[in-house]
């Protein structure tokens, strides 16, 4: 792993001389986050070495670097899912590599399903913890040390802190709740919606988890933002499916470029300790 990830970050470093500071992966119909990058250096994850590539069509497959609001940035613009080839810890070497890129700070977004009537669809939401409903773990097999990750502050208090704060600044709609991650790629069933209230969860989807767990295996200081795209199985008399989650994540798109935006400028100006 070693080998690959140096080969990875030497190419990437090959056409970027700017040591980032920032890493963003982005999620389904959060593309729009790169028209904000300047001096916009773009490669396509299939010519970094070892790089899995999204075979999911609203993903670009494109690595982004350059400077938001004169933060040095990496935007992955797109990720692989766990449901694309059964790998629970695909994300393991890109957020290893953009960690020995000098990124040890990491904003995740996704699109996600909201569980309650008061989070509608076009509205942004920050995760504040998470149920792994899958079971699945991406640390299994890594013995690296640490082999035993604490969790219980894997959403960093103070990133979460700051993403309010640039929610009441920008006027961005924002609400907050747990992440509950099933596997995919098929969408929950009303009842399995049900159990997912009375365990205590806010929204569903089928990423995020998995580049949490490696992410505070290796050190990154990590918020996330959910994108909502649709009210979850059995609340609307509707079909779900990818092309109606791209609708609505199109609709919200001016939401989170608001609520990212200002939280690029408040990271800019009061760099995390």
């Amino acid at each position: 792993m070693r080998t690959i990830v140096k080969k990875a970050v030497e190419y990437i470093e090959q056409r970027a001389t700017k040591a980032q500071r920032l890493a963003i992966v982005l999620g389904s119909g959060l593309g729009d986050l790169v028209d904000l990058v300047e001096d916009k250096v773009t490669i396509a994850y299939a010519d970094i070495p070892g790089f899995p590539v999204s075979g999911v069509a609203s993903h670009a497959g494109e690595l982004v670097l350059g400077t938001i609001h004169g933060l040095d940035v990496a935007l992955m613009a797109g990720r692989i899912h766990y449901y694309e080839d059964g790998n629970p810890a695909a994300m393991m070497l890109p957020l290893e590599v953009l960690w020995e890129m000098g990124c040890h700070t990491l904003l995740l977004t996704n699109a996600a399903g909201s569980v309650h009537e008061s989070v509608p669809p076009a509205s942004a939401a920050l995760i504040t913890d998470h149920i792994n409903f899958s079971g699945l773990n991406p640390l299994i097999g890594d013995h690296r040390p640490p082999q035993f990750v604490d969790m219980g502050k894997a959403y960093d208090p103070e990133l979460c802190e700051r993403v309010r704060k640039a929610a009441k600044v920008s006027g961005a709609q924002l609400h907050e709740g747990v992440y509950v991650w099933y596997s995919g790629p098929s969408f929950e069933t009303p009842a399995e919606i049900n159990m997912v209230r009375k365990l205590g969860g806010d929204l569903v989807g089928m990423s995020t988890v998995p580049e949490v767990i490696l992410g505070r295996k290796q050190g990154f200081r990590i918020a996330a933002v959910s994108l909502i795209t649709n009210y979850a199985a059995g609340m609307r008399d509707e079909t779900l499916s990818h092309e109606h989650t791209m609708r609505e994540a199109e609709r919200g798109a001016e939401n989170m470029l608001k609520l990212f935006s200002a939280l690029i400028r408040e990271l800019k100006d009061n760099p995390p300790e």
